[in-house]
Formats: structure tokens, C-alpha cells, sequence
């Protein structure tokens, strides 16, 4: 899952990086409106936490620029203007919350939780998948309500499968969707993750099919059993 922080200050910017890679997020960091319009128009991220007071472009006329392409990506405005017309101005917008800064490092993680947890409730609070049930809120998966232990680059391919189940996933859309800017993945890292978490969950009859020369394909609930009667 990838946030895309839209920040000048190198110090805060690193400091919100460290933060929300270390609770298993993959982070893109760029530091001016005009990088920040580019990159969201790849549509690969789950969060947008968006400065207000930024070279080339302002973060209100990105957040504008962005809704106008009637994207639904959660944004958090983070910035030093704290009157009320600023505040009114960004959620008149379309921005989902805002934060002053300075703001204390917890209650800035439990807001990015419930925003790309608002985010995901859209197509309800689960995923399911024969007998495994993805909480999207806790980012776990169960099997008959017991934990499945998966490493969190497993988890975030089995999400990506299972949210278009049916449907093939080339190894450019995971890397998108697993990868930040600065990480070291490419298309044999997502071999690797793809191989281990196809291999942790053989034993729920999960079929992640490889389709040659296109990507990989989580085989919708009941069409491993067909195939094998």
C-alpha cells in the first residue's frame, strides 16, 4: 500500500517517511505541486498527505487539479496555516482532513489509518476468498477466524490479487502497488513474494496462477475445485 507525501521540508518529510515505512506502508516523497500533479497521475496510491505552502504549484490548486479528475484518493493537508479560512478553503476542496503543524506523531498515524481505512471501506471493511477473510481495517488475514501468517510484502501481493480477483496482474501494476520510488523491487522481487505467498496459502486451496507473458491471476472463489473435479 503507498502513501504520497507532498512536503518542502526535508526534515519533516524524512521524519513522516521513517514513520509510515516502518508501520509497513511504502512512501513516495516529492517536494513541489508541479511533482506531486505527475506522480498522482499514475493513480497507484492509497493516501495523499499534501503541504499546502509549495513551490511551482500550491497544494490547494493540486488538490483542485485532482478532484477535478474526480479522483475519490483520500487526502491529509498538512500545513503551518491555521486559520479557519485555510481550513475551510482545503475541505471546500475536497480534502478529507487536516492537520497544523507542529502535530504529535500518533495522532498523525491514527489519522492516516482511519483515512485510508475510510478509503477501503468503499468495498466494505473485507475482502473474502473461499475460506480467507482480509480485514482491511487490521491489514491481517484469517482462515476460519484463525491469523494467517504472511510477511507484509506477502500480504500486500495477496491484497492486490484479491481485490481483483479474476482478473490478471502484471508484474508492473504490483510493482506500482507494493514498490515506493527509493525501494529496491523490480520484476524479480515480485517472482519471489509472488512464489512464497502462492506457496504459504497452497494448503486453503488458493490457486495464483501464472499467465505467461501477461502477470498473475488470483482464480476467483470455487474455480480451483472445478478444475479439479
Amino acid at each position: 500500500m503507498r502513501i504520497l507525501i507532498v512536503e518542502d521540508d526535508a526534515v519533516l518529510a524524512a521524519a513522516l517517511t521513517r514513520a509510515l515505512t516502518q508501520a509497513g506502508y511504502s512512501v513516495d516523497h516529492v517536494d513541489n505541486g508541479e511533482d506531486a500533479h505527475r506522480a498522482l497521475g499514475n493513480d497507484v496510491y492509497a493516501l495523499l498527505l499534501l503541504d499546502i505552502s509549495l513551490p511551482k504549484m500550491d497544494g490547494l490548486a493540486v488538490l483542485r487539479r485532482l478532484r477535478e479528475r474526480k479522483s475519490r484518493l483520500p487526502v491529509l493537508i498538512l500545513t503551518a496555516r491555521d486559520t479557519l479560512d485555510d481550513r475551510v478553503a482545503g475541505l471546500d476542496l475536497g480534502a478529507d482532513d487536516y492537520m497544523t503543524k507542529p502535530f504529535d506523531l500518533p495522532e498523525f498515524e491514527a489519522r492516516v489509518r482511519a483515512l485510508i481505512r475510510r478509503g477501503q471501506f468503499d468495498a466494505g471493511k473485507t475482502l473474502t476468498h473461499g475460506g480467507l477473510r482480509f480485514d482491511l481495517e487490521a491489514h491481517r488475514l484469517f482462515y476460519n477466524e484463525q491469523p494467517v501468517e504472511l510477511s507484509v510484502r506477502e500480504l500486500a501481493v495477496f491484497e492486490v490479487l484479491l481485490s481483483r480477483q479474476g482478473q490478471v496482474v502484471t508484474k508492473e501494476q504490483m510493482i506500482d502497488r507494493l514498490f515506493g520510488w527509493g525501494d529496491d523491487g523490480g520484476s524479480n522481487a515480485i517472482e519471489v513474494y509472488v512464489h512464497r505467498t502462492r506457496k504459504k496459502l497452497e494448503p486453503y486451496n488458493i490457486n495464483i496462477r501464472t499467465v505467461r507473458g501477461m502477470g498473475y491471476l488470483l482464480e476467483k472463489s470455487g474455480e480451483a475445485e472445478r478444475q479439479e473435479q
